[in-house]
């Protein structure tokens, strides 16, 4: 029997508690792995630190000056920060949800559909592919309660309409049906992996004397659950993140525009659609208060790392107790 290979000698300058990857497999594995490394020290880890350190400062895109914790303090007096953080954790705990259950639904009966499924299958993805900034404009337009033909069809059942994107209570609601309307990605997605469930553990559960729900929850839910996981990490990220469809719901609900001389302030109305992204877009675009900025930034990060944080074990402690 031939004895391994000898391990190759370590340089004399070498650390003695660093592992001998100079050579052999250790050098290879960091070859092919040194275009990702290089990417996220680019552009991950530089912009990270970058951001960190202009926190520390006050910095107008032209002049730069240490101002310590002063950012940091301000951001425990802004009450912008308190509206937009509620506004944001609001779409996290219902147009996520709601989103990630429509999607599912909407999946579920293109399965069981044994005619027509095709056809909407397409019809139901075709508003996920409308331009974002297009489809809120539309959207708008629809609800619009003086010449909206939303409100108009309603009018006609007798039942008056809200002023969708007018009325501070119903605001953030009429982005969660625009969200609902484009929702066709993610139903693309449940559809893939329902279909993907294996039949036999149906038949098995008929078998047994299981209903439709007793189905969807001991055999659908655990089998899809990694896709699930997914989507809810997707989303709760982009709703903290949200900022083209509201920024362009309030400008366009407000009749605002960029001729010289006209301002607008996000969040119309009365500051309900404004959110964290938004904020943050005023103070450093805006306001040129970059160092302020970088301070949001870091606050959005540090709760997106949370949400995920939290998510990922909830699913770990469901998988340990399936």
């Amino acid at each position: 029997m031939t004895s391994p290979p000898a391990a190759p000698p370590r340089p004399r300058w070498w650390p003695r508690w660093w592992p001998g990857w100079w050579r052999g497999e250790g050098a290879r594995a960091l070859l092919w792995l040194s275009p990702w490394i290089a990417g996220v020290s680019v552009f991950f880890v530089y912009p990270l630190l970058s951001t960190v350190y202009f926190s520390f400062h006050r910095y107008d895109m032209y002049t730069l000056e240490f101002a310590g914790l002063d950012n940091y303090r301000y951001l425990l007096r802004d009450p912008r920060v308190g509206v937009s953080a509620r506004n944001t954790l609001w779409l996290v705990a219902v147009m996520v949800p709601a989103t990630v259950l429509f999607s599912l639904a909407l999946a579920q009966l293109v399965v069981r559909l044994k005619a027509g499924a095709g056809l909407l299958r397409t019809v139901f993805y075709l508003p996920s592919l409308v331009p974002m900034t297009a489809g809120t404009i539309t959207f708008v337009f629809l609800l619009n309660p003086g010449t909206g033909p939303v409100d108009h069809l309603l009018s006609l059942a007798g039942v008056r309409g809200p002023d969708w994107f007018g009325d501070p209570d119903w605001s953030k609601p009429s982005l969660t049906l625009l969200s609902l309307w484009g929702c066709g990605q993610l139903m693309v997605i449940f559809l893939a992996a329902l279909l993907d469930v294996p039949r036999h553990l149906y038949e098995a559960a008929a078998i047994d004397g299981a209903g439709a729900w007793r189905q969807f929850r001991s055999v659908t839910l655990p089998t899809i659950a990694p896709v699930l996981m997914f989507a809810l990490v997707t989303n709760v990220i982009y709703a903290l993140q949200y900022f083209s469809q509201a920024m362009v719901a309030s400008r366009v609900a407000s009749g605002s525009t960029d001729s010289p001389g006209s301002s607008f302030s996000p969040g119309y109305p009365e500051e309900s659609l404004l959110t964290l992204p938004q904020w943050l877009f005023q103070v450093g675009f805006r306001d040129y208060a970059m160092g302020y900025a970088c301070v949001l930034a870091l606050l959005l990060f540090a709760v997106s790392m949370i949400f995920t944080l939290v998510l990922l074990r909830q699913f770990r402690r469901a998988e340990e107790a399936s």
